[in-house]
């Protein structure tokens, strides 16, 4: 059996500026369906689509805020909190979302390997 190896090139999702602030829009990133947010910061983040309570393609249209000054997502399923940074529930820490590595570059959102 032969090992796939893991996407290590990064694929422009969309210019920053289509993203608004506190909201996030859906990419398919390497087959995969990928949510990239923007926070209050103008950080940028990327988690996988797929809300893992539900297992429906919705984070990307979840609702972006912060709890203690920590940004999440809230799914429009259920409403668990997703802490931007590492994808995990801030109601239940063993329930976690995949995340990825993002960049903006010359002003394009890049997605590149998933990190978690």
């Amino acid at each position: 059996m032969t090992a796939v190896a893991e996407p290590t090139t990064w694929v422009s999702v969309c210019a920053l500026g289509a993203i608004a602030r506190e909201s996030g829009v859906a990419a398919l990133v390497h087959g995969e369906a990928v949510a990239v947010f923007r926070d209050h910061l103008d950080e940028v983040h990327a988690l996988s689509n797929v809300d893992p309570v539900s297992r429906a393609s919705v984070l990307s249209r979840g609702i972006v805020g912060t709890r203690g000054g920590v940004p999440f997502v809230a799914s429009p399923m259920h409403k668990q909190p997703y802490r931007l940074s590492d994808g995990v529930c801030l109601d239940d820490e063993a329930v976690r979302v995949p995340t990825y590595a993002v960049r903006v570059v010359d002003g394009t959102v890049q997605v590149g390997p998933r990190r978690s």
